[in-house]
């Protein structure tokens, strides 16, 4: 009996694994690693770090996708005291507004913003360029990349939208994503999918898998150009720096510093979901883009200059600390003249289908996966003659 095998256990390969087993499709799930949930996974207590995507955007599709399977679970939101501690760090002094131009970009219309010219270019003609500058620099927050005003204007204006909603669009799963990424593949097992951890797939596999059906490459676009030996599969992404920190609770600590001077930013996680961190212990993260090139102890040493403004004494008050770089890892961004569509395609032939952050399907950070992990999902069981069930698609898909 032929079946879907799919390549990765993260965010896209748990969403295409369920979506083909709904269909009443057998389906293999390899995963190289011993756990399942790729960038989603959550570090072991005490302290529950994220290595991928922090929240879930309210109005993004996988929410609904997620709700409809009664697989959301808790989520939390920001408490509205803690939205009053959202800092900006401006000409190198901490402040509380942002310029009014960011303010007054952030209302534009993303349908106004063109996709052949860049974001700065575009939105200095709108509210003049400090505010243009200044909300490039905020959207390191949401792509990752050490220059968004170099992007596509109806990319970057796009998310800028949504990551300046009111109220705020971001939820976060409670306990970290290690808890939806446990009811995803308890979901998946329930459905009958064969569950292979520690089960490594190499080029030379690719071609016995793919004589028992589909095939769902489910990787990281790097590890899936490897993997299927295709120079193409190829698109640009971020580089960021990311400094997580546990400090002792000092009351007066911001949730956010944003830096408007170039891309940075500092959450303090715990102000929403308390149960990251023991008690009387708080997890902050640093996210500082770099460029190409660029070794990562500068953005460590812009992380400590934001941190020395806005949290203080934090270092006699660190408990633990971790250092890491996410190369490639943040999902896509568009250059000018291009969208989502321009990227590489789900439907690679003969078969082999692409699902991930960097595929040609829209979203915003880890929408993008789920979004292809259901396209490819929808695509696999056609190729086997059987009827998908009908499940939320993103509008522009076929």
């Amino acid at each position: 009996m032929q079946r879907i095998h799919i390549v990765g256990g993260g965010l896209a390969g748990l969403t295409a694994a369920i979506t083909a087993a709904e269909s009443r499709t057998p389906v293999t799930l390899h995963e190289a690693h011993h756990s399942l949930g790729g960038r989603a996974r959550t570090a072991e207590g005490p302290y529950l770090t994220n290595e991928g995507p922090h929240a879930l955007y309210h109005r993004g599709p996988h929410r609904t996708w997620l709700e409809e399977r009664g697989l959301l679970g808790p989520l939390a939101s920001v408490p509205p005291l803690e939205g009053a501690r959202f800092l900006f760090r401006r000409g190198g002094a901490l402040r509380r507004l942002p310029p009014l131009g960011l303010l007054r970009l952030a209302r534009r219309s993303a349908h106004r913003a063109p996709v052949d010219t860049d974001f700065l270019g575009w939105a200095t003609g709108q509210v003049g360029e400090e505010g243009a500058r200044a909300a490039a620099h905020y959207m390191g927050v949401a792509l990752f990349h050490h220059d968004p005003g170099s992007l596509s204007a109806a990319f970057v204006q796009e998310r800028l939208r949504r990551a300046t909603a009111l109220p705020p669009e971001a939820r976060y799963p409670v306990g970290g994503w290690a808890r939806l990424v446990d009811r995803m593949a308890s979901r998946a097992w329930d459905l009958g999918v064969r569950v292979e951890t520690g089960s490594r797939v190499g080029p030379g596999d690719l071609a016995e898998l793919g004589r028992g059906g589909p095939v769902v490459v489910a990787t990281h676009l790097e590890s899936a150009r490897t993997l299927l030996g295709d120079p193409s599969l190829t698109w640009p992404g971020g580089r960021t720096a990311l400094l997580d920190l546990a400090v002792r609770t000092r009351r007066g600590d911001p949730f956010i510093v944003s830096d408007l001077d170039a891309p940075g930013w500092i959450e303090r996680f715990t102000a929403q979901d308390p149960t990251l961190a023991p008690a009387d212990e708080q997890l902050v993260q640093a996210q500082i883009p770099l460029a190409p090139g660029t070794p990562r102890g500068e953005a460590v040493r812009r992380a400590e200059d934001m941190l020395d403004l806005g949290f203080t004494g934090w270092r006699d008050r660190t408990t633990w600390r971790r250092e890491a770089l996410a190369s490639g890892r943040t999902g896509a961004v568009d250059p000018p003249g291009t969208t989502w569509r321009d990227r590489p395609a789900v439907d690679r032939g003969d078969g082999i289908l692409l699902a991930g952050d960097q595929v040609a399907a829209p979203g915003l950070l880890s929408e993008v996966s789920f979004n292809s992990g259901i396209e490819a999902a929808v695509r696999a069981v056609r190729l086997l003659g059987g009827t998908p069930r009908d499940v939320p698609r993103p509008a522009g898909t076929p």
